[in-house]
């Protein structure tokens, strides 16, 4: 299992969160970090700022709720997994972003980011319960009712099925 697996998991059994719709915005709070919705270039998703022990998650408002969450949860991904990466200001803050290149998954960091919100909005084991509980009649309509389910877009829970080995194939379920 990744480490952003298990930080995933972890964060969600240290907060006693069994059910989906996981709030990464309630678990953000719980770990003192701020989130901050707010206007933001199109291409710009979201923030992670950390000065100290301030911690901020600002999200692009005008983004789907869908991509908000998703986004909340990529950046405190960031927070669990990585240090940041120092941006040059009058104070030592320290910045990461989601923006078009970072949803791209071509950095490492910007990877394990996606994978931990993957885990932690649509963590493996309550995705295989809720497969085997919904009575669906095509994978379209599975990954559509695990989607609603789980808060996620269809896009990404087509995603997180096909790495969970859920699916083989946008069309094959592999149960």
């Amino acid at each position: 299992m990744a480490k952003a697996d298990v930080e995933a998991a972890r964060l969600l059994e240290r907060f006693g969160v069994t059910e989906p719709e996981i709030d990464p915005a309630a678990l953000a709070r719980k770990l003192g970090v701020l989130v901050v919705p707010q206007e933001m270039t199109a291409d710009v998703s979201g923030m992670l700022l950390r000065r100290g022990e301030e911690k901020v998650i600002g999200v692009n408002d005008a983004h789907a709720r869908v991509r908000q969450r998703f986004t909340v949860a990529h950046e405190l991904g960031h927070l669990v997994l990585h240090r940041g990466r120092p941006l040059i200001l009058d104070t030592g803050t320290r910045v990461n972003f989601r923006d078009s290149v970072s949803s791209m998954a071509t950095d490492r960091e910007e990877m394990e980011a996606n994978r931990f919100a993957a885990a932690l909005l649509a963590p493996e084991a309550m995705v295989r319960r809720a497969v085997r509980e919904i009575q669906f009649t095509t994978v379209e309509r599975l990954v559509q009712e695990l989607a609603q389910r789980f808060g996620i877009s269809a896009t990404a829970m087509n995603y997180r099925l096909l790495n969970l080995g859920v699916i083989s194939d946008p069309g094959d379920l592999a149960i």
